[in-house]
């Protein structure tokens, strides 16, 4: 099984994850000591797709809720919050 240390985890993530699509498992390092493992699905999960209940609702006949009365615009507060990580 191949090991890999976090840092390397996440700069290389798409290359790590494309590893562990070809059905291999890989063990996560912190400090040296694993703290998780990344293996592949199970092929029956992956791949299951449920159909809709019948007496639900489509989602487009669902009404969207009220927009909230911030009082304040959601697009400038986000600029600063994003500005302020820097």
């Amino acid at each position: 099984m191949k090991t890999v240390k976090t840092a390397d985890l996440k700069a290389h993530l798409s290359e790590h994850l494309h590893y562990v699509r070809g059905g291999r498992s890989i063990t996560v390092l912190s400090h040296n000591t694993p703290v998780a493992q990344l293996v592949p699905p199970e092929r029956e999960e992956a791949t299951r797709i449920r159909q809709p209940l019948a007496h639900c609702r489509s989602l487009q006949d669902v009404a969207l809720p009220p927009p909230l009365a911030l009082g304040m615009d959601i697009v400038e507060l986000l600029l600063e919050e994003r500005q302020g990580e820097r």
